[in-house]
């Protein structure tokens, strides 16, 4: 459940950083209002997932579907230029988010039972 969530804030993240940009500094109320809620959102549903995954993982899924959509939105909807460069290193982040999803996730030193110092 923890990672759907943290999918889910992160595509609220690419809903807000798009808000963000429409709104022209926060002047035109619609996208302003968009920004507030979808900003929320996105970080209760970080801040649940994080209780659950470790930070150290989550935040930078969070970032790297949230920025991979952002861009891809942008390129999509002509707001943002498209080139083979740019679709190699979303691709990259796209890779790195799907290879900290799969490696194993380990407690941390510090917090084994069996660590005695």
């Amino acid at each position: 459940m923890a990672w759907f969530v943290l999918l889910l804030s992160a595509v609220a993240e690419a809903v807000w950083a798009t808000a963000l940009g429409l709104s022209d500094g926060l002047r035109h109320t619609t996208p302003t209002v968009v920004f507030l809620v979808a900003l929320t959102l996105s970080m209760l549903g970080l801040g649940y997932a994080a209780k659950q995954i470790p930070i150290g993982t989550a935040y930078p899924v969070w970032v790297g579907v949230g920025a991979t959509l952002t861009v891809a939105y942008a390129m999509a909807t002509g707001a943002e230029s498209v080139s083979p460069w740019k679709i190699v290193f979303i691709l990259g982040v796209v890779g790195s988010v799907v290879g900290l999803k799969l490696i194993p996730q380990e407690k941390p030193r510090h917090a084994r039972s069996d660590d005695t110092g």
